[in-house]
């Protein structure tokens, strides 16, 4: 049951326990490890986060220095980088600055940013982009060779590095896989899904279970032995019936870091992207992103009526942070008691559409829409989780050797709401600092100690309810009945258990794991705030919310902790002028 929640005219000023938690698996039921092989640093994860991570390792570690170990749940491309249809932010342009880039950065982030990490993240920014070009990544050019940069909602200047015109993501995974091609020395294991973390008798990593879906000597469970982990397995998205993300997101690293000890921050601050192709209530599973390039490019959201209902409600209109646009389609969806909305992009024409979008083009058509001469009908669906798995300025966790990046951590960059085009660069930026501190880190092999986790499992056949509560009742509109309800019904899926061990079981545990934890941080929080809308507490509060909720489990059971901190985008907060050396 929930324990007291502070009011909003109270101040807290210390970290306070707001929730007893729900019991959960401590440990995925699965069978005994029927191999074992060893690594110093597995990666787990191939996407942007992943693959920079495991290339500079090899660079930092050096020939002699160490082996690194790239695990996929499916093959390299599979995840979410390759779906990144914008581009990646960075203060590349004349007359921008990382100062600039810091600032709307810290203003979408709605105050719960981590001054620091964004600095790091905007001051390092330019210098990542431009070594992934070294490597190999082909960005769109103007016709005098530089750069061409277009412009994002909650940008002020045109900072988003774009390929293919649309297909940025993809050019990115292609260039990193064709680098890790030419590093034989970092080894692959493909279509395996990381079950847990492997501990030793301090607490720290010593190893992690997987389940390879192949054939061959490393077919079914096994063990890898190692003295670190880095995680970069990606978001969550499949909590919800709809999502931006691929079916491969199912939360399985956050869950993992959760059940090892590790510390799970801002869970509730999920980003339901505004323009999400609509394609019939009935559509479950990952749907079409319009991306917000589009509306850079000039077009325009309306309603039945033709109303460009985004003037007057932000400074930006159509370009106004995410949150902002998604809460405004939501507002008019209701009050016209229409399902979605529309976006007008006719007056691009055909070239331009050719030119600077062909693979949304190309999606359109496929679901019978031509944006050339049609509206496009847009929703909000899940796309983002900007809160995971709690980490330092260098990626470091709290459980020792466990280091995470990208999506799954919690860096403290996006804050309440991620600024468009600044998940690319986060995943560059920060694994390279993870390399930069690792390999002075390893810890010594250690053996794995006893296991006294409770284990469990729950059957996959409940994800679907699973996901029509978190869309229904934690998804872009929240309230306290709601929540309520969600959370009772969550507490029910938990008491199911099943003794059929398979792929499905495990990523619906780890969906519910995340379920019931970002269920219970929305109804903890009474606020709106970034990407989270509670109708029933619709102003931002910060005398009693200006902080954190951090989760972890112990023995199975979840909890919950508010951690007070300044404003970061106010009078009170302040960017970061220095930031800490990296030290062992």
């Amino acid at each position: 049951m929930p324990l007291p929640t502070p009011r909003s005219a109270e101040v807290i000023d210390a970290p306070v326990t707001l929730h007893a938690g729900h019991r959960l698996p401590g440990r995925l039921a699965a069978p005994d490890p029927g191999w074992t092989v060893t690594a110093d640093v597995v990666v787990i994860g191939s996407g942007i986060a992943g693959l920079t991570a495991a290339l500079r390792l090899k660079e930092e570690l050096g020939p002699e220095g160490g082996k690194v170990l790239v695990v996929t749940k499916d093959r390299l491309a599979a995840g979410s980088t390759r779906w990144a249809q914008g581009g990646i932010a960075a203060a590349l342009g004349p007359g921008d600055t990382p100062e600039e880039h810091e600032l709307d950065t810290l203003v979408a982030g709605a105050g719960a940013c981590d001054a620091a990490a964004v600095r790091a993240l905007v001051t390092e920014g330019p210098a990542a982009v431009h070594e992934l070009i070294a490597l190999g990544a082909q960005f769109d050019r103007d016709p005098a060779g530089e750069l061409s940069l277009t412009r994002e909602g909650g940008h002020h200047r045109d900072r988003i590095a774009h390929a293919g015109g649309d297909a940025t993501g993809a050019e990115i995974q292609r260039a990193l896989i064709e680098a890790v091609g030419r590093a034989p020395e970092i080894e692959i294991i493909k279509r395996a899904l990381a079950v847990d973390l492997v501990l030793s008798a301090d607490g720290g990593v010593a190893g992690v279970t997987l389940h390879v879906m192949g054939e061959g000597q490393r077919d079914g469970v096994g063990m890898v032995r190692c003295r670190a982990v880095v995680l970069a397995s990606g978001g969550l998205g499949q909590v919800f019936s709809q999502t931006t993300n691929p079916v491969v997101s199912t939360g399985d690293g956050m869950a993992l870091a959760l059940r090892a000890g590790a510390t799970l921050r801002d869970l509730e601050f999920v980003q339901f992207h505004p323009t999400v192709m609509w394609l019939g209530a009935d559509s479950v599973g990952q749907q079409p992103l319009i991306s917000e390039a589009v509306r850079g490019e000039g077009a325009f959201l309306v309603d039945d009526a033709g109303t460009r209902f985004m003037q007057g409600q932000h400074e930006l209109a159509d370009l106004a942070p995410r949150d902002v646009v998604a809460k405004a389609i939501m507002r008019r969806m209701m009050e016209t008691g229409r399902p979605h909305m529309w976006l007008d992009a006719r007056h691009f024409g055909e070239e331009k559409w050719q030119r600077r979008f062909p693979t949304i083009l190309a999606t359109c058509r496929s679901h019978g829409v031509d944006p050339v001469t049609d509206l496009i009908p847009v929703a909000p669906a899940c796309h983002y989780a900007s809160g995971g798995v709690l980490t330092d300025l260098w990626g470091r966790t709290d459980v020792a050797g466990l280091y995470a990046t990208g999506e799954v951590a919690c860096s403290g960059v996006h804050g309440a709401n991620r600024l468009a085009s600044n998940s690319l660069l986060e995943g560059l930026v920060f694994s390279r600092r993870i390399a930069a501190v690792l390999p002075g880190e390893l810890r010594p092999w250690s053996e794995p100690a006893y296991d006294d986790r409770p284990v469990g499992l729950v059957p996959g056949s409940i994800r679907r309810e699973l996901q029509d509560v978190m869309s229904t009742r934690v998804g872009v509109l929240r309230h306290a009945a709601g929540l309520d309800e969600a959370a009772e019904r969550l507490e029910r899926l938990a008491g199911t258990s099943t003794d059929t061990v398979d792929l499905d079981a495990w990523e619906t545990t780890n969906l519910l794991t995340l379920a019931s934890a970002l269920a219970d941080a929305a109804a903890l929080r009474e606020e709106t705030r970034g990407s989270h809308w509670r109708e029933d507490f619709p102003e931002r509060d910060d005398a009693a919310w200006s902080g954190h909720l951090d989760t972890t489990m112990r023995e199975g059971t979840t909890g919950c902790t508010f951690v007070p901190a300044a404003p970061s985008d106010g009078p009170t907060g302040s960017p970061a002028t220095d930031l800490p050396e990296a030290t062992s």
